[in-house]
């Protein structure tokens, strides 16, 4: 009966100990392994090569995790021979979503930064435009630039009402919108006869 009991605690002992080990161990190797499978573009010899060095480490860890617990007590190592293979599962299923959930978070990354450069880029073309608007000298000197019957200011003001609806919607194509703004403005600008660098 004592030799049973401690037999059970020893068990315990090496479940707590090896079997967080064991489960991150298969986990991480599996999921290295399926995120170089999907991401491909290496050479066949480079994806067995890497193939050989990742199961090599995964396996370095996970197996003394496995067995040194099997030989204090073979249904410890039962128990943890089946959550190496759950964690393996899981993380071969889970890899996929994982990587489409990052991938996703750095597009819209990509996109809020876009977004925000472009609304930078806005406003400063905006500033560029309520200086021939607002200020005297500016609209005596080029009043082409407020006659919307012209084309070109037509466009500009398409342009500026175009860009001001997406402004607050960062998946729409703000970005595109103010740089076909800023086109707009520079035609303008050079229809009104005004100096490139005075713009």
């Amino acid at each position: 009966m004592g030799e049973m009991f401690e037999g059970l605690i020893q068990g315990a002992w090496a479940l707590l100990l090896c079997g967080p080990v064991l489960v991150a161990s298969i986990a991480a190797t599996v999921f290295v392994v399926r995120r170089r499978a999907l991401a491909g573009g290496d050479t066949e010899a480079e994806r067995s090569d890497q193939l050989f060095w990742d199961l090599f480490l995964g396996s370095a860890v996970a197996v003394p995790a496995l067995l040194i617990p099997t030989l204090m007590s073979p249904w410890t190592g039962l128990f943890l021979g089946g959550a190496g293979v759950a964690a393996g599962i899981a993380a071969y299923r889970g890899t996929p979503r994982y990587l489409a959930r990052r991938a996703a978070r750095r597009d819209y990354q990509a996109l809020e930064s876009a977004h925000l450069a472009a609304q930078a880029q806005h406003d400063a073309l905006i500033a560029r435009w309520r200086r021939y608007e607002l200020d005297p000298a500016c609209s005596i000197d080029y009043p082409s630039l407020t006659d919307v019957r012209l084309p070109e200011t037509s466009a500009l003001i398409k342009a500026m009402k175009a860009a001001d609806q997406l402004r607050g919607n960062p998946h729409q194509g703000y970005p595109d919108a103010v740089t076909s703004l800023a086109a707009s403005l520079a035609a303008a600008e050079r229809a009104a006869g005004i100096p490139a660098e005075q713009a």
